[in-house]
This record gives structure tokens, C-alpha cells and sequence, in this order.
């Protein structure tokens, strides 16, 4: 029996980008689900989601009140697609900057739709698993990583400064964590609906893109395996970003505080 899969698509302000990342999910993978998680968009996201939806059963739509956060917004989705038993749930942006194209690799990473080459893989432990060859016999993975710094990923349209501040960020995340994962931001995920029912997702309380770091350390702390696929990062063409110094600031904060907790429990 095929595995059921819940992409969770957070949005805000995002109504010229539905359409075409939506359209171009199901061009590649027709038998996927979407949760649209609109945090009450003024522009008319949730609005144009719901049309959507009455036309297509594979499309569905949570409403929130307000705009609290990436976090929440993910977290909201994920006990969505846990109460009505999907196998996998992955995390996308709908802004197209994680191609549709990409994500039959999350899903054969996953073992959803069969092996798949060039990844890199951690156990829980923070070890490396046989890197750039695949995981090791036996190992199933609980969450795949759409990666930008693995052998064949890359980002496309950014200036140097942007990509400096980016891979300062995994690399200050995954000193302090002691995690080897390469690219500890990412937000292109699939993650097994086993794994997210094992952590206390309550307890999490990551904001902004944190949450992302936050997630990896957590199933790396309850002895996943993680891996990591090669992905192409375009910027986005249409709307506007969402990163803000307040962002980068708790994303700093909480990392800090994690690794010094990591280092004096040891």
C-alpha cells in the first residue's frame, strides 16, 4: 500500500505564488496532499486556498488568526496531517524557492518511492554514515533534508553576503550542536509521521527559522537518521522575503543557549 504523504505549505502574503507551486507539485508528484497553513493573509491567500480546495480533495486549507511565526505555523500542520494518519510530512515554501522538481528526492530519500543516490547521512549520534554513497544497509531515515551544501546543491540568485550569512549560520549551529548535518537551516523537508509522533512537539517553541535547527537537533537527540539530498535554491521571483534581523537574532539566541546546555550536561 502506498505510503500517504502531507506536504504543509505555511503562507502569508503569498497569492501570486499558489497557484504555480501548488499546480507544480502536483505535476510531479499527483498523488500528494497539501495543507495550506494561512496565517489570515490580507493580500487574499486564504481566500484563493479555499477556492482551491472545493475544486481539488487533495488540497486543504487551516486557517489561523494572525501571523505568530514559522514555527507555529509548521507545528499547527504537523498535528493537522498526524490526526488524520499520514505516513509522511514534508515541509515546502510556496514563495518557489523549493522547486516541486526536488521533491521526488525527499521522497526516494525516504524510502517512499524507492533508493536514491548522492546523499549524506547522520545517525543520531552525530556520526557520518558512509557520505556521498548513501546510508548504511538498514537504516531507514526519519527525516530527509532538501540540502544546499551537500555535493550537487547549491543556491542560484543570491548575493555573497546572503550566502555568507547563511552557511555562517549551519556552521555556528552545527559546531555548537555537535551535529553533522550541512545544511542545519533548511526548510525543504520530509520528515516520517513515526518520528514527529516520538517528539514533544508542545515543547518546542522555536519562532522563525529556527525552528528548522530546532527540529534537526531534536530528532538527531532521539537517535534519527538524517540525510540529506542535493537541491537547487533559487531566490524567489515573486513577493516578498520574510526574513528579518528579529529572526536571525532569536535563531542566534536560542542556538547559543542550546549548545552551552549541550556542553555542561555532557
Amino acid at each position: 500500500m502506498a505510503e500517504r504523504v502531507c506536504v504543509v505549505m505555511p503562507t502569508y502574503n503569498e497569492l501570486e505564488n499558489l497557484h504555480p507551486t501548488v499546480g507544480g507539485i502536483f505535476a510531479c508528484r499527483p498523488s500528494v496532499e497539501i495543507l495550506i497553513v494561512d496565517d489570515g493573509s490580507p493580500d487574499g491567500t486564504g481566500e484563493e486556498a479555499d477556492r482551491m480546495a472545493a475544486e481539488d480533495p487533495r488540497i486543504h486549507v487551516l486557517h489561523r488568526a494572525e501571523k505568530n511565526g514559522l514555527g507555529p505555523a509548521y507545528l499547527a500542520g504537523f498535528a493537522w496531517a498526524l490526526e488524520r494518519g499520514f505516513d509522511v510530512v514534508c515541509e515546502m515554501d510556496m514563495d518557489g524557492s523549493h522547486r516541486p522538481q526536488d521533491l521526488p528526492k525527499l521522497l526516494e530519500a525516504l524510502a517512499v518511492e524507492g533508493p536514491c543516490d548522492n546523499i549524506v547521512a547522520e545517525p543520531g549520534d552525530g556520526r557520518s554514515i558512509d557520505h556521498n554513497r548513501g546510508i548504511a544497509a538498514g537504516a531507514v531515515p526519519d527525516l530527509v533534508i532538501g540540502s544546499r551544501r551537500v555535493d550537487g546543491g547549491r543556491t542560484e540568485g543570491w548575493s555573497p553576503f546572503r550566502d555568507f550569512i547563511s552557511r555562517s549560520g549551519s556552521w555556528y549551529a552545527r559546531t555548537m550542536l555537535g551535529i553533522g548535518v550541512r545544511d542545519m537551516t533548511a526548510g525543504f523537508r520530509a520528515y516520517r509521521a513515526s518520528m514527529l509522533r516520538s517528539l514533544d512537539l508542545d515543547a518546542i517553541e522555536a519562532n522563525g527559522y529556527v525552528f528548522q535547527i530546532d527540529m534537526t537537533r531534536r530528532v538527531a537527540a532521539a537517535g534519527g537518521t538524517i540525510v540529506e539530498v542535493p537541491i537547487v535554491f533559487p531566490d524567489r521571483v515573486r513577493g516578498k522575503s520574510k526574513m528579518s534581523n528579529a529572526i536571525v537574532i532569536e535563531a542566534m539566541r536560542r542556538v547559543t543557549v542550546w549548545g552551552l546546555q549541550r556542553l555542561f550536561h555532557k
